[in-house]
């Protein structure tokens, strides 16, 4: 069974940069827009984890981190927050409200995986001849 990954991002750009990494690996790729589209995903396909950009429209990261920890069916989903914000302070922040690990915009594809790779098992595809 593959591993679900929600990435909650509201650039295309990135969300196509988080897709493309993960190409190769035994994964579905659920995406939202914003934190209230992200939300309702989680709910729906309880992903291995979720990708969770801080500063969007509509509900913002931080806020969607929040209500995550509050449900009782979503609180134990692992979360990587992506930002733009690289200061100290602002990643003792993040990791304070229960986020698993942080990664800093712009980042690699394999930065990405690596990231991943610590908190949930992946696995590559075979490519069938």
């Amino acid at each position: 069974m593959p591993i679900k990954i929600l990435t909650v991002d509201d650039s295309l750009t990135l969300r196509s940069i988080v897709s493309r990494a993960f190409r190769g690996y035994d994964v579905v790729i659920f995406e939202g827009a914003n934190g209230k589209d992200g939300l309702t995903l989680a709910a729906k396909e309880k992903p291995n984890l979720i990708l969770l950009d801080i500063a969007m429209p509509v509900m913002d990261g931080v806020t969607m981190l929040n209500k995550l920890k509050e449900d009782p069916e979503l609180k134990l989903i692992p979360v990587i927050m992506l930002t733009a914000e690289s200061g100290r302070e602002n990643l003792a922040e993040i990791a304070l409200m229960g986020a698993r690990d942080v990664l800093v915009k712009p980042f690699k594809e394999a930065q990405l995986i690596e990231k991943a790779g610590r908190i949930i098992t992946l696995s590559k595809v075979t490519p069938t001849p």
